[in-house]
């Protein structure tokens, strides 16, 4: 009973014996009541037309009796009657064991009596005694051929059942059986796999997400080794540069200069950013990255975050507003952390605005939310780089060095500290238009 085919074949048979068994025995008790009342009527018709016929013959009910307890009466009509006489004497009764009284009474003819009529005159009674009803050999041969079909009618209901069953199973269970096969693979680690949507039901809806998770594993693994090469790329330029000025330091082939240890200070303090930016990417997915959710007025926000850049905006000739909306809403957020995210975007910008450029941060009340903006008239984003912006390691400037140009984990980070506080980011840009990031935080 392992098997999900074999369950649903049997169930599918038990559900369908039950159900036709009820129904052939009730309708074959509903038949068999019908003929049996049907061969009563005419049983009940031709006897009362022979007796009368008997009586017009004779004149009267006398040598009734004996012709009653001849054996072709019996096999002729059924049992469980009385004739009465015109005055309710008891002249014919069958079985003749029942015991009645001599004289019924004309009241009991009133009421449950039958007349039998001869040339217009009543010259008695057919009374019924309401003992069950038992027809002879033809009747119980119809009847039992009756019980015959039904039976052979239910058996071939219940094997079509069954056959119907074992198609309906198999289809049901071949989207499970495949789904089973592929899941196997992807355990072996061939993550590509996919299987036929064959319905738009719920298994056509589980093997089209089924397609989706092996689709979007194979794109994350195809990220992780993306990400493992850069993670060991960018390790690798600073590491290289502090082992090859330290190692020169050691062989005397450098001079131990400011110069030199300001080189490997930089380096270090590059390394040290790019770790702490891992870290933090690797808390934010694992969903462990400490919060610290407080009410915070948004204009502290914007004025905290500017200040931060204000000195750097300044020497790179490019003016830096804040342009908050009145009567702004706090927001339920980190206040480190969401400052964190604004310098990021401060920080993109100031790296792409050329001088005498401008940077805009502005807040405004949405429905539900606010939106914080940072804004420049820097060159732009390419469209197709828009969609992966947000991808760790990745670079819209191929150009640009990994020197002046980050890591390439801000645009990531923000994003993952936007979205674990319950906010949302997105992009636009137009080239020679510059870039709007809009952040947006739900009000409580």
């Amino acid at each position: 009973m392992r098997s999900l085919t074999v369950k649903l074949v049997l169930g599918f048979a038990l559900v369908s014996l039950v159900g036709i068994a009820l129904v052939a025995i009730m309708v074959a008790r509903f038949t068999s009541n019908q003929v049996r009342q049907i061969f009563e009527n005419q049983n009940r018709e031709e006897l009362i037309a022979d007796l009368a016929e008997y009586y017009q013959l004779n004149g009267s009910w006398r040598g009734l009796d004996r012709i009653a307890r001849s054996p072709a009466f019996f096999q002729r009509y059924a049992w469980g009657f009385v004739i009465l006489d015109g005055y309710g004497n008891v002249v014919l009764k069958n079985p003749a064991e029942v015991q009645l009284p001599g004289n019924l009474g004309p009241e009991l003819q009133r009421e449950r009596g039958i007349p039998i009529q001869v040339d217009g005159s009543q010259v008695g009674s057919y009374l019924n005694l309401n003992l069950r009803f038992e027809p002879r050999v033809p009747l119980s041969s119809q009847i039992s051929r009756l019980y015959n079909t039904l039976i052979l009618a239910s058996i071939g209901a219940v094997l079509v059942s069954v056959f119907i069953g074992v198609l309906i199973a198999r289809t049901l269970t071949r989207t499970l059986r495949e789904l089973t096969a592929a899941t196997q693979e992807v355990a072996r680690g061939d993550l590509e796999q996919k299987v036929p949507v064959r319905s738009k039901d719920e298994l056509g809806e589980l093997a089209d997400s089924f397609n989706r998770m092996s689709a979007d594993l194979t794109k994350s693994r195809e990220l992780r080794r993306q990400m493992t090469a850069d993670i060991a790329h960018e390790l690798r330029t600073p590491l290289t540069v502090v082992l090859g000025h330290t190692e020169a330091l050691s062989d005397g082939q450098l001079p131990p200069e400011p110069e030199t240890f300001d080189i490997i200070y930089d380096e270090t303090k590059r390394l040290n950013r790019l770790v702490e930016d891992l870290r933090t990417l690797s808390l934010s997915d694992a969903g462990e990255l400490q919060l610290n959710i407080q009410m915070v007025p948004t204009g502290e926000l914007l004025e905290r975050s500017a200040a931060a850049r204000k000195q750097e905006a300044r020497v790179n000739e490019i003016k830096l507003e804040i342009e908050p909306d009145d009567d702004l809403p706090p927001v339920n957020v980190d206040p480190d952390r969401m400052i964190q995210v604004l310098i990021n975007l401060l920080d993109n910008a100031l790296r792409y605005t050329p001088p005498g450029g401008e940077i805009r941060l502005t807040a405004r009340k949405g429905m539900g939310d606010v939106e914080i903006a940072v804004m420049d008239n820097g060159p732009g984003i390419p469209e197709e780089s828009l969609e992966h912006l947000f991808e760790r390691f990745y670079r819209g400037d191929k150009s640009r060095q990994r020197e002046t140009g980050g890591s390439g984990l801000g645009l990531a980070i923000v994003k993952s500290l936007v979205e674990i506080q319950g906010g949302q980011i997105d992009v636009e840009s137009e080239l020679g238009q510059g870039s709007i990031f809009t952040i947006k935080l739900p009000v409580i």
